[in-house]
């Protein structure tokens, strides 16, 4: 039994290095993750401001002012499939296509927001428990400078590891509201496109007769 925990107790200790370079990679990741979360919070506001009214009342100004107004936009994931989807052939087939493809690369974008903020906690609270075993035992023997070294990293990985959940969660929340609009409106806009297709359709069987 003796030989079991020792071991076990040296596996534990082995992964106490990897786990805070880990660590120290999934904050940089966090903060490269802010950079970019702020760039396309800006992008996004401005497009909004140019696109939501038009997009609102789509059925009155038409789909030309759509079209040229998103060809204005700054590049971003929502803009390339509504330009793809505004040029494209008006089939309802195809915008469902579009908008799926659209959830895609929006899960997939999500996926390192969700990572961090599953990963941050999991990570902070193993280097917590290893490095507390020796704090402990540093504790016990008198080694006040030891014990002190080792509660400095208990703190620093919990710090660190809520700090990347944090950015994780609210980056993620974010931009799960944003995705949802984006493709509530590229629904919105396809069904406009295939019902003004419908009444063409309609129109020239009517002129035909």
């Amino acid at each position: 039994m003796e030989i079991i925990s020792k071991t076990l107790f040296w596996v534990a200790n082995s992964l106490l290095i990897p786990d805070i370079i880990i660590l120290l990679f999934l904050f940089a990741r966090s903060l490269l993750l802010t950079g970019s979360f702020y760039n396309q919070f800006m992008v996004k506001r401005k497009n909004d401001k140019i696109l939501g009214d038009s997009i609102k009342n789509i059925a009155s100004l038409g789909v030309g002012n759509l079209k040229s107004l998103a060809a204005s936009c700054e590049n971003s994931l929502f803009t390339r499939y509504m330009n793809d989807l505004l040029s494209a052939p008006q089939g309802e087939a195809y915008a469902d296509y579009l908008i799926a493809n659209f959830e895609n690369e929006a899960d997939k974008d999500l996926s390192l927001s969700k990572m961090l903020a599953k990963m941050g906690p999991v990570l902070g609270l193993i280097g917590t428990l290893i490095a507390m075993s020796p704090a402990l035992v540093g504790l016990s023997t008198g080694d006040i400078s030891g014990m002190a070294y080792n509660m400095q990293v208990v703190f620093a990985t919990t710090v660190v590891g809520l700090v990347v959940s944090a950015v994780g969660l609210v980056t993620l929340q974010t931009k799960q509201r944003w995705y949802a609009k984006d493709s509530n409106n590229l629904d919105y806009v396809s069904r406009i496109l295939t019902e003004q297709k419908s009444n063409q359709q309609d129109e020239q069987k009517e002129e035909n007769k």
